[in-house]
């Protein structure tokens, strides 16, 4: 059977015959709680989905694609007035469109749409923080995948992101978070919601073309007013396989919330780091302690003396009114 070929768009048409995945088990890594991973014998080339959000008519294409895909099935909800539809990431939406109405100094209104979902960085927060070995798989592609198997629930992936994108499920209780649809690129596809996205605001490639195509539009961007228009690939994370193109790239925030500088939270690089360490030297000097006591240490003697003091303190407590020690 034929291998597939690493992918180089999201529009190229699907495999027409069976092809042997070209993401192996042995292009992993990193994998999450375990140490001493050798590194693969091969090194894919970097991908990346870049967001022109300058392009995005909020059609939500990419949402319905995403949930055909995964076969997921999010709970309708009420209209609160809003467009959007979840109102929030789910365990059945990996991702959702986010809008946000913003008026420029010029006094203009602006409607800003950006698509959220998992970032995939380059130094995944969500994989240091998780205790659960091979719950989360980083492939040398850039792509971060979650392995449902071997995951326990515990939410820590959602404290260790510093997007706040993985969910926990209620009934399944394993984390879930859009996968770049690693299944997909396997065989030498893009996204879903790339291949649906009927403005190409939303483009798949390899990581250096994403980043000459996102220049390329940010100097249109610029050529119509938006000076500050730019590359949203946070270094904070060691930059990130989900890109966003931005009018305003000097204020992320206005895009509902997106980080300016998001960075794996202190106490998360403290206790998988340094703490850990510290923690399991002061367990293993406890139990040579222990260890030692038990070898060197006396065992408690009871003298004569100690047995008849305690005998005459019975009687003592025990003796009835009137009566004597």
């Amino acid at each position: 059977m034929t291998t597939a070929s690493e992918p180089t768009t999201a529009i190229a048409n699907p495999p027409v015959e069976p092809l042997e995945s070209n993401l192996l088990p042995s292009d992993v890594v990193r994998i999450s709680a375990t140490r001493g991973r050798p590194q693969p014998d091969r090194q894919l080339t970097k991908v990346a989905k870049l967001i022109d959000v300058s392009k995005c008519i909020g059609c939500k294409a990419c949402q319905s694609a995403c949930i055909e895909w995964n076969d997921t099935h999010p709970e309708l909800e009420e209209n609160v007035g809003i467009y959007e539809n979840p109102h929030d990431l789910t365990p059945e939406m990996y991702t959702l469109m986010r809008f946000t109405e913003y008026e420029n100094p010029e006094g203009d209104f602006e409607w800003l749409i950006r698509k959220d979902g998992c970032m995939h960085c380059e130094d995944p927060g969500c994989l240091k923080a998780c205790p659960a070995p091979g719950a989360i798989v980083q492939y040398s592609n850039g792509i971060v995948d979650f392995i449902s198997e071997n995951c326990i629930g515990c939410g820590y992936c959602v404290t260790g992101c510093p997007f706040n994108v993985p969910r926990i499920h209620k009934t399944a209780h394993v984390a879930k978070k859009c996968t770049l649809c690693s299944d997909r690129v396997a065989v030498g596809q893009g996204p879903a919601c790339a291949k649906a996205c009927p403005t190409q605001a939303i483009v798949f490639g390899t990581k250096e073309e994403m980043t000459a195509h996102a220049e390329e539009r940010i100097a249109d961007l610029k050529s119509r007013g938006y000076e500050n228009a730019g590359l949203y690939d946070p270094p904070g994370v060691g930059g990130t396989h989900v890109m966003y193109v931005l009018h305003h790239a000097d204020q992320p925030g206005l895009y509902a919330g997106l980080p300016e500088d998001p960075q794996i939270a202190p106490v998360v690089e403290g206790w998988k780091g340094p703490a850990k360490t510290v923690g399991l030297a002061a367990i293993g000097l406890a139990a040579v302690g222990a260890a030692l006591h038990g070898v060197f240490g006396r065992a408690n003697v009871v003298e004569p003396s100690d047995e008849a003091a305690a005998e005459k303190l019975v009687k003592s407590g025990t003796a009835g009114p009137g009566e004597g020690a």
